[in-house]
């Protein structure tokens, strides 16, 4: 019996190799696939079932039926947007407006109020105020929710909100919130509060996928105002795990019409998981221009017609005149991304990248190491986060133009996960960031290009194993 499970295991294997090189884009990520499944017989094919492209179709086109179904029926903010010029090369920030308003199916809009957060643990009082003052609903959604001492202190925030008769909804994702069970949620489901699975991983379902994960961080009160960056809900993200140390991330908080983009993305994510529509007025109320920013949430995923966040990305880096100010917890660049930082470079631009000098995946950090030689040559400079663990997702480009969100530097951000960010136009809000940039680069280390190239044989062969499994991470 054994033996002929080990041989309907290697002959499936060698079947969707067809498959893997008909499905997948990128030649490498072909070849990384084909050689798992030659090099582990059995193995190869149970994983590649498991995290492979197999099952994406369907499950990215149900997901894109969400956001066309939805997307048409939100409330307009016509009033509130700002209108991409009609042609570009006006500006690095008008050029890429006109990108991002063609991919992300989004505009800018204006007077909104932005506080950038870049401490956790000033995010969670921010996050708390905020629920505590909710009247009408309050919807979260998380890759990592914890049911440790935070998450229970969050959880039961919520009880309280959902008991004084405040509409509670909240989406985890199915992998990220692994931890997550029906001790945890009891509780919720009993006062009335609306817990959701993005993607089930159940093999015994019909509906169920490994590989597509929503590694998004959404809060909105009200309507009125709305968190969003890279903290997760954890003990980790204020530093009571001794292995991370001090976590420093990147969060917003904001006010304005803003607000209501980053609702109507939560709003498409909670229909393709419960089917509910979220579409009554209240929900996206009429919240003014309390500030003078100009922002764009863009969010996106597999569901996508492009590679949003990919494109914006590599337009950014391949128009920088100036400066190019990156921090990213997992940087794993696919090919655009590393010409882009080497051709930036190249023509004087200043290249900046923090990175963490730890990471709680090692597989992904020494996959990493392996890319710092080559961008090192080709001058732009890299850093290792020093106090603690870098969780942060921000880029600074010029002087107009700036990003913040969930989305990392690697191939899972760019084109498997389901991410969510904010584009800000103009010199003030990219002046604040470029100086929290500054003021992290002040805590690193640089790196130096003879010193790195000193490695060891063995570490560098490490490094560049790990680097074969790059499509995957």
């Amino acid at each position: 019996m054994l033996t002929f499970l080990v041989t309907a295991l290697e002959l499936t294997g060698f079947l969707l190799i067809p498959v893997v090189i008909l499905r997948s884009r990128e030649p490498l990520a072909a070849v990384a696939w084909i050689l798992a499944i030659i090099l582990m017989p059995g193995a190869g094919a149970v994983l590649y079932l498991a995290i492979g492209t197999t099952r994406i179709a369907r499950k990215t086109h149900r997901k894109k039926l969400s956001r066309e179904t939805l997307g048409p029926q939100f409330p307009t903010l016509a009033a509130h947007e700002v209108s991409p010029p009609s042609v570009t090369g006006q500006s690095l920030g008008d050029t890429l407006m006109v990108l991002a308003c063609r991919t992300a199916q989004t505009r800018p809009t204006r007077g909104n109020l932005v506080e950038v957060i870049t401490d956790v643990h000033r995010a969670y009082e921010l996050q708390v105020a905020a629920i505590r003052q909710a009247r009408h609903h309050i919807h979260l959604e998380y890759y990592i929710f914890q049911p440790d001492e935070t998450g229970l202190y969050f959880r039961d925030l919520l009880i309280a909100k959902a008991r004084e008769g405040v509409r509670v909804r909240f989406l985890y994702d199915a992998v990220g919130s692994l931890r997550l069970g029906r001790r945890f949620l009891r509780p919720m489901w009993q006062a009335g509060i609306q817990a959701e699975c993005f993607l089930p991983v159940n093999p015994l379902r019909r509906r169920w996928v490994f590989n597509l994960r929503n590694h998004r961080k959404i809060l909105v009160v009200d309507g009125e105002v709305g968190f969003t960056g890279g903290a997760n809900v954890g003990n980790e993200y204020i530093g009571r795990k001794s292995q991370f140390g001090y976590w420093r991330d990147t969060n917003m908080m904001l006010r304005g019409p803003s607000v209501s983009q980053l609702q109507q993305v939560f709003a498409e994510d909670w229909f393709f998981a419960s089917d509910e529509e979220l579409l009554a007025p209240e929900l996206y109320p009429a919240v003014g221009e309390p500030g003078d920013q100009v922002v764009q949430i863009v969010a996106s995923g597999p569901d996508m017609p492009v590679e949003v966040a990919h494109e914006l990305f590599v337009a950014a880096i391949a128009l920088a005149r100036q400066r190019v100010l990156i921090e990213t917890c997992y940087f794993v660049p696919p090919e655009s991304i590393r010409v882009a930082l080497q051709s930036a470079a190249h023509r004087g631009v200043t290249v900046q990248i923090i990175l963490p000098a730890r990471s709680a995946h090692l597989t992904a950090l020494l996959a990493a190491h392996s890319y710092y030689e080559e961008l090192l040559a080709s001058g732009v400079q890299i850093f290792e986060y020093a106090p603690g663990l870098l969780h942060s997702k921000m880029m600074v480009v010029d002087s107009d133009w700036s990003y913040v969100g969930s989305t990392n530097l690697d191939n899972r951000s760019l084109r498997l996960n389901f991410e969510v960010g904010a584009v800000f136009y103009g010199s003030s809000m990219t002046e604040r960031l470029a100086q929290v940039f500054q003021a992290d680069l002040g805590r690193s280390q640089g790196l130096d290009l003879a010193h790195w190239s000193e490695r060891w044989i063995g570490r560098r062969l490490m490094e560049n194993t790990c680097r074969l499994l790059s499509p995957m991470l």
